[in-house]
């Protein structure tokens, strides 16, 4: 098929550092390509990928100082997807519902993946503006505060399964991994730590809306704290031992997680998951397989107690079974040939009537 992938102008493809969109958009474009189709990326130039590159910006704009206006790179990518709309058999949007406007007035086959919360009550109108557009679910609980839009299914992500290998021993820390944030509640992880003496290695990146709440109420507790070691924002090459030679990850969100990437790279180290219960959890942690589902923290600290019964290479196994890049685009391919058929039955519809 001849599929164009529109990206997040934010980071690049794949990401340099922290970025969860644009690293799913990364392998998802990568295995395509692997599998044979056609597929042009549309993103930053900075960017690096087999597939045809159309550069929309010349770096990734979190990472760009000199850019004031970062909406108007979005604006100007959505235009370029449009006048070449009919050299693809698919568009597959990855930038939330910027490109609605056009995506409602144009024929193209289209489908746009959600990779975001969807329970800000600012969606709901909007959403109802644009009721028919295809939309794709990262898991089946994100679907929750929007139950009426137009899914056309539930595909969790994937990662290549030689990005990160099986690490059989565990090792001596739990790890946190992905944001500084509220949702992400690090503090949690650090109160577990300090009620268990299990030490703890921190790598987060802070973004700047998020500053304020690293210095008041996350900077306090990692001083002069003996157990807890924050490392700072890591990238793609540093989580294989990162991850990999924890005895555990720690996830203790206090939001619906959509999906939790960070998971799943876990997994794939052999490495378990104590979360807490939340959004897309029960849909990827397997209770007493791959890690534990908490709803408190003496919840918590039972399941840490209970790390070394779970097997490793068994949670290697559940990563290759279910949450493999290659799974990941045979499902959109599906839902590819899907849409596009769709399409066209409505196009012959609209010809013959």
């Amino acid at each position: 098929m001849r599929i164009a992938q529109v990206s997040p102008l934010f980071e690049s493809v794949p990401p340099k550092l922290y970025g969860g969109t644009e690293r799913v958009v990364s392998y998802l474009t990568e295995e395509l390509v692997a599998q044979g189709h056609d597929v042009t990326l549309f993103a930053s130039a900075d960017s690096v990928t087999t597939a045809q590159l159309v550069p929309v910006c010349e770096r990734s704009l979190r990472l760009d100082r000199h850019c004031v206006d970062q909406m108007s790179h979005h604006v100007r990518q959505i235009e370029d997807v449009y006048r070449r709309a009919s050299d693809f058999d698919v568009l597959h949007f990855h930038i939330d519902y910027l490109h609605y406007p056009l995506s409602s007035r144009m024929g193209a086959a289209r489908l746009t993946t959600l990779h975001g919360r969807l329970d800000i009550p600012d969606l709901q109108p909007l959403y109802r503006s644009f009721p028919e557009e295809p939309v794709v679910s990262i898991s089946d609980d994100q679907r929750s505060p929007l139950p009426w839009l137009n899914w056309q299914t539930t595909i969790h992500h994937g990662l290549p399964s030689k990005l990160l290998r099986l690490h059989p021993r565990p090792g001596q820390y739990l790890a946190f991994l992905g944001r500084i944030s509220p949702e992400k509640r690090p503090d949690r992880a650090i109160e577990l730590a300090r009620r268990t003496g299990f030490p703890l290695k921190i790598a987060a990146k802070v973004d700047r809306a998020d500053k304020e709440y690293f210095e008041a109420k996350i900077e306090p507790l990692l001083k002069d704290n003996p157990v807890v070691e924050y490392i700072g924002e890591i990238g793609e090459q540093e989580k294989d031992e990162f991850l990999g030679n924890a005895a555990g990850l720690l996830f203790p969100i206090d939001w619906p997680e959509p999906f939790g990437l960070v998971m799943i790279e876990a997994m794939a180290c052999g490495t378990p998951v104590v979360a807490w219960r939340g959004g897309s959890v029960p849909e990827v942690i397997e209770h007493g397989g791959n890690g534990f589902i908490v709803e408190n923290m003496k919840e918590a600290e039972a399941a840490l107690g209970k790390l070394a019964s779970i097997d490793r290479r068994r949670c290697r196994a559940i990563f290759d079974a279910r949450f493999s890049a290659a799974r990941m685009a045979r499902d959109y391919v599906e839902a590819y040939r899907k849409i596009s058929w769709a399409m066209g039955e409505r196009e012959s519809a609209a010809a013959a009537s």
